[in-house]
């Protein structure tokens, strides 16, 4: 099957899609592209799961809608395109639209590229908006005026399929652009190491006896820590089997008060902030009951550690300010976000020890940065200032 190159992409009026044998024909034609631009509207606010409503794709010439909602609409075409690993799939911020469709289809859309990350290697800020890459690559203006739209409501307006188009249209132009750039730079490489992550599908999946570490307790007092495991992970799984936000189940702060109180009985239960009558009653309160028992009977040796300082002498803040200025002349020079080589946990675990194993010490951020920020620890780098601009000095 030909594949056809990336190329300036033509203008064309986007297509509704409805109907299996329509969807099947558009990925048919899809998956003879170099690349597809991807993105999703979808509705979480009142649910734990994602509900998908439309899923946008634009190939070199053509740009389609499907209706994930449409009655009898099968998605299993979509799935055999995203799994195609000849058409690379073009997302902006992917996380989000990644997870849904790792729920969907149970695999990690591959090969990915994420224009925010290039972005961010492209030296075009942190977290770069997509507004902003259209301003500046595309030569767009998104109009803004439906994004907090139901999306789960039916018909769609023209307005919406207008809007949610622009999302697959520019980013066409973006991605041609940032990859060219790239490749002139030869970035490509530093981009595939950044997209190791995305591509895990570990990465979108939140084990629930871990679900109490979020939640950043305060306490070296390991069976207040037992208990609140229990009752976290007990917050995941009914939230996930109800399918309601875990905060409009339980919110954070009633969590730890339960862990905190150990209530006993349902009108134990009650007096908790947060929690209703009509709840403690009912099936979620008695598994609550039940999680508070389980961690209040944990054995000494399941109980989880309490969170652990950093090992060592805290780090000098003097050494942390050098190494930001570091950092921030690295990103100049290198015309890389700052966030992206180093974040600001690595600078102060670089600042203690020189066996820091952070990401700033790996790969091509080592190349860039961490040999960098070693030579200068060690006094064989000197920072001065020539004009306006930050200088590197070999020293000793």
């Amino acid at each position: 099957m030909s594949r056809r190159p990336p190329a300036a992409a033509a203008e064309s009026t986007p297509v509704l899609i409805t109907e299996t044998d329509a969807l099947a024909a558009l990925c048919a034609r899809l998956r003879t592209e170099a690349f597809v631009t991807v993105d999703t509207e979808f509705m979480r606010e009142r649910t734990y799961w994602p509900e998908l409503c439309l899923v946008q794709l634009a190939g070199e010439t053509e740009v389609a809608e499907v209706d994930t909602l449409a009655p009898g609409l099968d998605l299993a075409p979509l799935g055999e395109l995203l799994a195609d690993p000849a058409v690379t799939k073009v997302f902006h911020a992917a996380r989000q639209d990644v997870e849904i469709f790792l729920l969907k289809f149970g695999a990690v859309p591959t090969p990915l590229f994420d224009t925010q990350v290039a972005a961010m290697v492209a030296g075009y800020g942190d977290q770069v908006s997509y507004d902003a890459l259209c301003r500046s690559l595309a030569g767009a203006q998104i109009d803004k005026a439906h994004r907090f739209s139901d999306w789960s409501a039916r018909p769609l307006s023209t307005a919406q399929l207008a809007y949610a188009a622009a999302d697959v249209t520019h980013l066409r132009k973006i991605y041609t652009a940032l990859d060219a750039k790239l490749r002139r730079e030869g970035r490509l490489a530093w981009v595939a190491e950044e997209m190791g992550a995305l591509a895990e599908p570990a990465t979108y999946r939140l084990d629930p006896e871990q679900a109490w570490e979020r939640l950043r307790p305060r306490t070296g007092n390991r069976r207040f820590l037992g208990v609140l495991k229990c009752i976290a992970a007990w917050r995941e799984r009914e939230a996930q089997r109800i399918n309601i936000p875990r905060q409009r189940l339980v919110k954070d702060e009633t969590l730890l008060e339960i862990a905190a109180t150990t209530p006993e009985t349902v009108a134990d239960l009650a007096r908790a902030r947060g929690i209703s009558e009509g709840f403690a009653k009912g099936r979620s309160g008695a598994g609550l009951l039940a999680a508070v028992k389980a961690g209040k009977e944990l054995p000494d040796d399941a109980l989880p550690e309490a969170p652990k300082d950093r090992p060592g002498p805290p780090a000098s803040p003097a050494l942390v300010a050098l190494l930001k200025v570091l950092l921030a002349a690295k990103s100049e020079e290198h015309h890389v976000a700052p966030r992206l080589l180093a974040s600001s946990d690595d600078l102060d675990r670089l600042a203690s020890g020189d066996g820091a194993d952070v990401a700033a010490m790996h790969g091509w951020r080592r190349e860039v940065f961490g040999e960098a920020a070693l030579a200068l620890k060690a006094g064989r780098l000197a920072l001065g200032v020539d004009g306006k601009r930050v200088k590197l000095i070999p020293a000793g």
